[in-house]
């Protein structure tokens, strides 16, 4: 599915900023893009419940709606602003998100979650849901031969048990009526051939985001392109909740910041591979530190289109 960039600003609904809070993960899939350089052996801001919401703070007060000097306001307009919290696999650090989503919440900020499920339980998700509007869940493949060779198995060789997975996501909407549920599934050389029908009905997400593995530190599982395209083909009677992201979809359409505090970006062009990092916010100021940072508004836009029925 090809982006159509021609674009006439209009209204975002929500800006979402991607917090990766931490780079520790108990899987160890190859193509994760999740490995960040971290200056002078910095600590994760997530440890530190000062440090972190003077983060927060000073995000949403330079993407609040209302701060008409930001930059995006030229191309795009938003009414609220999501923090997703993301790894790595953030639910290494339950307590400490459970203690930093009602201080989020009481800045400003709409929040979500992404996870690869591991950690989840009902008890857990019970004390989540309240807290959050979305929860993502990364599934790659039903099958264990394959997670296994992509690397979603931890170090006692346990990968996701779907099932069980799905009874904490029915928890969670118990608990909140209103969570939305999305799964992103990145499409590799390993699963390529893969059928995800069972496990989408079984997860009923709201949304199912089908991605190309983007090769930003190793591309040792890339898929080719028509192997995308068929595995997309293939799941077409999913259409009505399915969202297609192409590797062109994905670079500068996302406002990120990592571990440290600190805008960042894929790097592209020639061999290059890796990212481009701003100022620590912290210390820069976020107005500061997000100048020079790439950001596509047509590509942001085009990822929060609602999925349309089509045949590709």
């Amino acid at each position: 599915m090809a982006l159509d960039l021609s674009f006439t600003p209009r209204p975002a609904g929500q800006l979402v900023i991607n917090w990766h809070v931490t780079e520790a993960c108990n899987y160890s899939c190859q193509y994760c893009y999740a490995k960040w350089e971290a200056p002078d052996r910095q600590r994760d801001l997530v440890h530190d419940p000062v440090r972190t919401k003077e983060l927060l703070v000073r995000l949403y007060d330079f993407f609040h709606p209302d701060n008409h000097a930001n930059p995006l306001r030229q191309d795009m307009d938003w009414s609220a602003v999501r923090l997703n919290l993301a790894g790595g696999e953030p639910l290494l650090y339950a307590s400490r998100l459970l203690e930093m989503l009602p201080v989020a919440r009481d800045i400003g900020f709409d929040v979500s979650l992404i996870t690869n499920g591991s950690r989840l339980d009902p008890g857990l998700m019970a004390s989540l849901a309240p807290s959050i509007s979305l929860l993502g869940l990364s599934i790659d493949s039903p099958r264990a031969q394959n997670n296994r060779e992509i690397g979603r198995m931890d170090r006692r060789g346990r990968g996701l048990d779907i099932d069980s997975l799905a009874r904490a996501v029915d928890e969670g909407r118990r608990q909140n009526p209103a969570l939305k549920v999305k799964v992103n599934t990145v499409v590799n050389k390993v699963n390529q051939s893969d059928d995800l029908t069972d496990v989408i009905q079984r997860l009923r997400p709201d949304k199912w985001k089908v991605l190309r593995m983007l090769p930003v530190v190793d591309d040792r599982l890339a898929v080719p392109q028509q192997a995308f395209d068929d595995f997309v083909r293939r799941h077409a009677h999913l259409a009505a909740i399915r969202h297609v992201e192409d590797n062109q979809d994905m670079t500068e359409s996302y406002l990120m910041v990592d571990p440290m505090g600190r805008f960042f970006q894929n790097v592209e062009g020639g061999s290059a591979r890796g990212y481009r990092y701003s100022q620590p916010i912290l210390e820069a100021g976020a107005s500061a530190a997000f100048v020079g940072m790439r950001f596509s508004a047509p590509k942001f836009l085009f990822r929060y289109k609602p999925p349309i029925k089509a045949t590709e």
